[in-house]
This record gives C-alpha cells, structure tokens and sequence, in this order.
C-alpha cells in the first residue's frame, strides 16, 4: 500500500508538471516562499545538530562499535567504498556548481560583502567549501549511520522506519508505513532535481562539442537516454555495475581535476585553499547559524537553505546506499569515511576550478561571469574556453556528467527498489525498472515547470517533513547506541571476571 501511494503521488507530480507546468510553477513558488520565510531557521538548527551529533559519536568511546558482528569484515575495498559514497552522495553537483558556485556568490555576493571584489572572491569561496563541506556529508553521515546501526547490529530491514526501532513512543513507531513513505517522496525529488541539473550540463557540453541545440527537448532526450543508461546499470547489481561506474567517475574526475591545476593558475589555486580553509575554520559557526532578519535579502533562503534541503532530500537515498555498502566497519570509521575524506576532496575540487575561474576573471578579464550571468550550465565550459585543451576538457566533463548521472540513477533506483520491497537489498528488476521511469519522468515534469528553479524549489518543499522524521531517527539511534554500549561492556566485565578466576585457579 505504502509504495503504491508513494508512487501514485509521484506520477500525480509528473503528471500535472506534463499537463500544465505554469500552474505547478506556481504553486511550488508559494510554497517555497512560505517554508524560506517560516523555517529557513529549522533548517540551519537540525544540520548543525547533525554535525555535532555525529562529531561526538566519533570522538567518544561509541566509536569502536561496529556495524555488524564483531567478525564482520567490510564488503568492499577502502578505495571503491570512497568512490562508491562520493559518486552517490553529490556527483553531478561537484561538476555542475565547481565554477558556477563561486563565479555566482562573486557577482551577488552574500548580505555584508559588496559584489565583484577581492573580498566578495574570498567570500565566495569560503560560503561554497561551506555549501559542500561537513554539513552535508554529516547529515548523509547521520541517516546512513542510523539505517546501518539498526540493520547490521540489531538484524532489521533496511528501510528508514526501521531506524526508528527504538523510539519508546509507539504512537510514533507505529508512523513506520508514513516514514518509508516520505523517504520515497523525498529522494525521488531529490534525485529528480539532480538528474534535471546534469542534464542541463550534459546538454550545454555537447552544444560547445557537438553544436547540439540548447532546448527543453534537448534536454528531455538526454534525460531518456540516461535513464535508459543507468537502468542498464542498476539491473546488473551493485557489485558489478554500481561499482564498475564509481570507480570510473573517481578516475576521470581526478584526471580533469588534475589537468586544470596544472595548466591553470597552479600557485593560485593552492593559496586558494590554504587561505579559504582557514577562514572556513573560523568562520564555521557563524556561518552555520546565520540568518538575515534585518535584511530584505533571499541569499541565505536560495542558497544555503536550498543546499540544506536539498542534502537532506538527498539522505534517505544516500544514507540506504552507503548503509548498503558499510558493513563491517566501525562507527568511528564510518563517521570519519563519510565526512572527512570527502569533504577535503571537495574542498580540493572547488579550489582547482572555482580558484582557477576566480583568478581568470579578475585578474585576466575572462568573461566567465558574463555566462554564469545567462546560464549557469554554462560556466564549466566557459573556464575550459579560456584554457590549454580546452575542447577536450569540455568533451571529458560532459562524459563525466553523463556517468555521474548514470551512478545517481542506478543508485537511485537500487535504493527506491529496496525500499519498497522491505528492504530487500536485492529488489527485483521490475521495480527497478518502474522507478527509474517515474524518477526520470519527473525530472521531465520539473524542467518544463521552469527549470532549474522549479527542480530546487520542489527539493526545499518535500524536505520539510522528512526533516522531522530524520530527528526521530537520531534519537532512535541514541538510545540504541547507549543500550548497545552497556551491553558491550557487561561482556567485556564477564570475560575480564572469567580470565581472572582461570588465573586464580
């Protein structure tokens, strides 16, 4: 029942975005307008209590828990499990954002700071390792860790509700059916949204490499054959597929990363990322807390707050596909490989290509801001245009995007299939199949609502209620922890009290 009304809503979505965009526009419009204003402050509250939730966890001595029996070894390598959560987590975004993020808070810069100077450049890059840093990876880290704790060490299912197992509310466990279901909604809009903006990008690269028209049609057909793509993928299962792409993506990303930091302004980007790391670092809670009630401004509601919703759309997804993936290891281990190493990895990617855009745009005139100005698809491709090799890095980031894209579905779709099937880790191709069309036609939907507008602006409205749903889990969590920690140690009691008594014998 549950998954025939998650997915009827879906469709319903679809559907209205298909039948009469300019309304659904509309209506999500209001919306965003009325959640930006009353809980943009809910927002920055629950991220910044799931970084200090998940910080203490590592740190404190429930970090040597393991997830799953004391013998469990980790399914995958250190190296392909990394590859596997980066590529899930924010793949397309790394891309589509590396230069447009930076280039954007630049030339509109945040409430404080005047626009197009040297302190607007340093701004810029410090908001975006903001936007991309902890805070998101701790809200994936968070619900992953809640959904693994609860299948791996207490034998549940792997689905969102089970990660409420030891809420002592029964009214509230008994919302079981109504949280799998949010988490549905949830990520189909989330992945919806991401598939929308990597088609946008897919669809400007091959404009700059191939001439192919900039259109909505365009862009739909792309869309169509990267569905048919990553259902190809998700079909052949996790350790062949899912894994084979990741890898993939983690070799060419490094590759035209690597390429941009030595043909760019090498020098400049690494003060690039001495100097943004540490007024990150100091600028940390004040940015995590910040609000403008005394400013007519919408920059922190279309920025931040649309990052925190959309991350938080994004969990449920994530957090089943790196559950899925993370037996075996400790919590502490778990913490620190979904927050640490990919934040630094994204910090050093936008410091190869946002410092590289920076540097040219203010210190050579490459208009660079002038097409973040008309698209922000645009941007990558216009960095690429004013450096060595640049039509064959344009060609590699459009392939990039399109196998980011197809690592997004496949996941996508796994996790979709096992949630609903009961968390069957391994669903069966029909449902498979069936997601993937619904997640592919609403990314359609949302693109002929209005773009890329309309795809953030349905991320922040279906976040709200799964926002409540994952302080629920934390709090499951929690007390699991605790129960499971005093467990630990009574055996640990009974085997010291035991080799004692065969000494003294």
């Amino acid at each position: 029942m549950q998954t025939a009304l998650s997915a009827g809503f879906i469709l319903a979505i679809v559907l209205w975005g298909v039948i009469s965009p300019s309304t659904m526009g509309a209506v999500f419009d209001t919306a965003l307008a009325t959640i930006t204003r009353n809980f943009g402050w809910f927002y920055l509250w629950v991220v910044l209590g799931m970084v200090v939730f998940v910080a203490f966890l590592a740190f404190s001595r429930y970090g040597n828990l393991k997830l799953g029996d004391e013998d469990d070894e980790p399914e995958f390598s250190l190296g392909s499990w990394f590859s596997m959560l980066f590529a899930a987590g924010m793949g397309i975004g790394l891309v589509f954002f590396g230069v447009a993020e930076p280039i954007s808070h630049y030339i509109d810069a945040p409430p404080g700071t005047v626009s197009n100077t040297p302190e607007a450049a340093g701004v810029a890059m410090r908001y975006t390792f903001f936007h991309w840093g902890i805070h998101p990876w701790a809200v994936y880290s968070a619900v992953a860790l809640a959904i693994a704790f609860f299948q791996y060490r207490r034998g549940g299912d792997a689905l969102v509700s089970t990660a409420t197992d030891a809420l002592p509310w029964k009214p509230v466990r008994r919302l079981s059916g109504l949280f799998n279901g949010l988490a549905v909604v949830a990520t189909a809009f989330g992945v919806a949204a991401s598939l929308g903006i990597g088609a946008l990008q897919i669809n400007n690269g091959m404009n700059t490499v191939f001439g192919l028209e900039v259109s909505t049609v365009s862009q739909i057909g792309i869309i169509l054959v990267a569905t048919a793509l990553f259902l190809t993928s998700a079909v052949s299962g996790v350790e062949r597929g899912v894994k084979l792409l990741s890898n993939v993506n983690m070799l060419m990303a490094a590759a035209l990363a690597l390429v941009v930091f030595l043909v760019g302004p090498t020098v400049a980007i690494i003060d690039t990322l001495t100097s943004t790391l540490g007024s990150y670092v100091t600028e940390f809670v004040r940015m995590s807390l910040r609000a403008t009630p005394f400013r007519d401004s919408t920059w922190v509601g279309s920025w931040t707050i649309f990052y925190w919703a959309w991350w938080i759309s994004w969990s449920p997804f994530v957090g089943l596909f790196i559950a899925r993936v993370s037996r075996g290891r400790t919590i502490r281990e778990f913490i620190v490989g979904t927050m640490l190493a990919p934040t630094l990895a994204a910090f050093l990617w936008f410091s190869i290509f946002g410092g590289t855009a920076l540097n040219l745009q203010i210190w050579h005139q490459v208009p660079i801001a002038d097409a973040v100005r008309v698209d922000t698809a645009t941007a990558l491709f216009a960095l690429f245009d004013a450096l060595p090799f640049g039509m064959i890095m344009s060609g590699v980031a459009t392939l990039l995007v399109l196998v980011f894209f197809v690592t997004s579905g496949d996941s996508a779709v796994l996790v979709l299939g096992m949630m609903s099937s009961k968390g069957n880790p391994n669903p069966s191709t029909r449902s498979k199949l069936m997601w993937g069309g619904l997640i592919a036609g609403m990314a359609i939907s949302l693109l002929l609502a209005g773009g890329l507008k309309a795809l953030q602006t349905a991320t922040i409205v279906f976040a709200v209620p799964f926002s409540v749903v994952i302080i629920l889990m934390l709090v499951s969590l929690w007390r699991a922890v605790c129960e499971d920690w005093a467990a630990h140690e009574k055996r640990e009691r009974e085997l010291r009290r035991r080799m004692r008594q065969m000494v003294e014998k």
